[in-house]
């Protein structure tokens, strides 16, 4: 089964996530802060990262970063999902390795169409 990892401070969007998720057949992990994303992946790699920009103790797009330094971490898809839409962000986001990019708030419909079109779900 595919696993997507939900990277969130917010509680709330973390359940939304989740629910969604699951409705969409992932195995699902949380964690409220990059650190503890960093610290689950080196346990066992998911198959994607839903992630926040701005979070305490390490931002998304440190984890990101850091990530994408360990053995296998390029292979996990990574979904950025933050408030920050400017182009500046968004463009980092990529040169670090994001796969994609969605704007908060987002519902089970933008979800699904991110993910297939990274090629995690069949459309």
């Amino acid at each position: 089964m595919k696993s997507c990892l939900i990277v969130d401070d917010s509680k709330v969007i973390r359940m939304v996530a989740k629910k969604i998720l699951q409705e969409m057949r992932f195995e699902t992990e949380e964690a409220e802060d990059g650190k503890g994303a960093l610290e689950l992946c080196q346990a066992h790699l998911p198959t994607a990262v839903l992630l926040d920009w701005n979070m305490p103790v390490m931002s998304g797009i440190e984890f990101l970063r850091a990530l994408r330094a360990m053995p296998g971490g390029d292979k996990p898809v990574v979904v950025f999902c933050t408030t920050e839409n400017d182009i500046e962000h968004i463009q980092e986001a990529i040169e670090a390795g994001a796969n994609e990019y969605i704007m908060k708030p987002f519902d089970s419909e933008i979800l699904q169409a991110k993910f297939a079109q990274v090629g995690l779900i069949d459309e």
